[in-house]
């Protein structure tokens, strides 16, 4: 008796991991939009709160006229103009990716299947300008998510103590130095 269920406590932990974690199983997967791989030129960087400055998507390097692809299936839910640049929205039920500055080569209520052509890069408001990059971006809700984490990019790896339960706060953004203006306008008056 013993003998079994020292068994059992060896081989369910080892069943288990063979499984692999839960959440791969549901975690969205999905393909990058630039072939081959692009540069990351600019990563997620999202706002503190809805208004706030931030970035909330990546942009990725790229050449006019080079294709965009769906980064997962999806049904298209906009593909047009938006303040002046081409912009093209996959909805995939849960989340939505979208893509900017392209023009659309689909049609609004498209199904469209992970890696498929939705458009074609342009340079006209790229946040690289005047080189061509595209902003991917991905949404839940009026949450903004890390669209690397769809093609197994989940950044910098970081190790935390033991004794803590929740990842520590990284600022988003390094703070600048103050400049020291003691004595500044003695400077000005000895030219």
């Amino acid at each position: 008796m013993v003998i079994r269920v020292l068994a059992l406590l060896l081989v369910v932990p080892l069943l288990l991991a063979r499984a692999g974690p839960a959440s791969a199983a549901t975690d969205p997967a999905g393909v990058w939009p630039l072939r081959p791989e692009p540069a990351v030129e600019s990563g997620f960087d999202p706002p503190e709160d809805p208004w706030g400055a931030g970035h909330r998507g990546v942009d990725l390097a790229g050449r006019p006229g080079q294709a965009v692809r769906a980064a997962m299936a999806g049904r298209v839910a906009f593909a047009g103009h938006l303040a002046g640049r081409g912009v093209v929205v996959v909805d995939h039920g849960d989340t939505r990716t979208t893509y900017e500055p392209v023009s659309a080569t689909v049609e609004v209520g498209a199904e469209v299947a992970a890696g498929a052509d939705i458009g074609r890069l342009t340079v006209a408001f790229s946040h690289c300008f005047p080189r061509a990059c595209l902003h991917w971006g991905w949404k839940r809700g009026d949450l903004y998510l890390d669209p690397l984490t769809l093609v197994g990019d989940t950044g910098p790896v970081r190790l935390l103590p033991l004794w803590r339960d929740e990842p520590v706060p990284v600022p988003s953004r390094p703070a600048r130095p103050a400049l020291p203006l003691e004595g500044w306008w003695r400077l000005s008056t000895q030219w």
